[in-house]
């Protein structure tokens, strides 16, 4: 069986935000990794070049996971679940 080859899907600033994007890309069904500088998360810096974290994806997936963050970025994912609060 062939390991997938992962490629770069996006650059997001800031852990927290990569998490959350991550966890989206999860729960659609593409596999993700996060990767960020070892200097920037063992000293705990998180602005600039250094907060940059980038979202990985197998090079099969890619497609999909810029479909997901082209979404996410344009807000179409904001409201879900929500469905049950509007009665």
């Amino acid at each position: 069986m062939n390991k997938p080859k992962w490629v770069l899907a996006a650059k997001i600033e800031g852990e927290f935000q990569a998490e959350v994007l991550r966890g989206l890309l999860e729960a659609q069904g593409i596999p993700a990794y996060i990767s960020m500088e070892g200097a920037a998360r063992a000293l705990g810096v998180n602005i600039g070049p250094f907060g940059e974290v980038d979202i990985l994806v197998p090079d099969d997936r890619l497609q999909d996971a810029l479909a997901v963050i082209e979404a996410y970025q344009a807000g179409e994912f904001e409201n879900m679940g929500d469905e049950d609060s509007e009665a």
